[in-house]
């Protein structure tokens, strides 16, 4: 089809600008051999629509993350992709049929009520997943303590809400490309380690640059030093299997404030490298712009 696949939502860290710096660091073998590629935080999914596309001799994939409602859009996406079309359509026509900006709020924290408190099937926890992505604030994902999203109204008064030929461009690739979608741990991607070569791209919640930039409240259960740390573990184990390489990306603290070099020391072992990226969500827009951010790899 016409139309490339890609995310289907808008995500807060999402790597849509950063490809081709990551293309940069890519194995250099991958185009000449068959292999397993594993994200273990796929967000948004940038990199894995990314590289299914570039690799079709990517034999297998395996996706994890754990948000539950994001992992259930994703096999909805995979396998009801027309029913969900159709409802989303539906949502969207009552969405823009409101009168004036206040009604278009109340339309949305009706729906994020409903999210939030409803027994809903996948396809409908998946048509307002989209909806409050397209509608609430920059398009964040962020919940409270007890796990019900909290983002504000967003005050896009005539979104698009439905993109029917990604919808269906996604689905058409997560079919072809024989991916494997998982919710939980990061961990348990360790399951999927087979003879063959396998490339893990890990972006996790980033390491906040100071107290008030963090958004690691994508999920209630907190991704903390101590959770790096696990999942510093968790990489030099992979190290291990000689058919396993890794890349991975975090926040570049250190440029932010010299003397905090966390990354720099827990992966002293491992190859550390700079790239360029932009902050683009922020309350404030003057703080918004260029930053860098870490690359860190197991092989040259």
């Amino acid at each position: 089809m016409s139309t490339e696949a890609r995310p289907f939502l808008k995500w807060a860290g999402g790597k849509g600008q950063l490809l081709s710096q990551l293309d940069e660091h890519l194995p250099k073998d991958l185009q000449g051999q068959t292999f397993t590629y594993v994200e273990p935080f796929v967000g948004g999914g940038a990199m894995l629509f990314h590289m299914l596309r570039r690799f079709p001799n990517i034999t297998h994939a395996v996706i994890n993350d754990i948000n539950p409602h994001l992992v259930t859009a994703y096999r909805v996406i995979k396998e009801q992709p027309n029913e969900l079309i159709q409802r989303l359509r539906v949502l969207e026509q009552d969405y823009v049929a409101q009168s004036d900006e206040a009604s278009k709020k109340d339309f949305f924290l009706d729906i994020r009520n409903i999210f939030n408190e409803s027994q809903l099937d996948n396809v409908d926890r998946t048509k307002y997943l989209i909806f409050l992505n397209r509608t609430c604030f920059n398009g964040l994902y962020r919940v409270n303590a007890k796990g019900r999203f909290n983002v504000p109204f967003g005050r896009y008064l005539r979104p698009t809400i439905c993109h029917a030929n990604t919808i269906l461009a996604d689905s058409e690739l997560l079919n072809r490309a024989r991916v494997t979608i998982l919710c939980g741990d990061f961990e348990r991607t360790a399951e999927e380690i087979g003879d063959g070569p396998i490339f893990f791209y890990f972006d996790p919640p980033y390491r906040p640059l100071n107290a008030t930039s963090s958004f690691n409240s994508y999920a209630k259960e907190d991704f903390n030093d101590a959770e790096q740390i696990r999942l510093r573990d968790f990489c030099a184990r992979l190290g291990g299997h000689a058919n396993v390489r890794w890349m991975l990306s975090n926040a570049d603290c250190s440029a932010k404030n010299p003397a905090d070099t966390f990354f720099e020391d827990i992966y002293a072992d491992f190859h550390l490298h700079r790239v360029n990226a932009s902050r683009a969500i922020n309350a404030n827009p003057e703080k918004r712009g260029k930053l860098t951010e870490l690359l860190i790899k197991n092989y040259e």
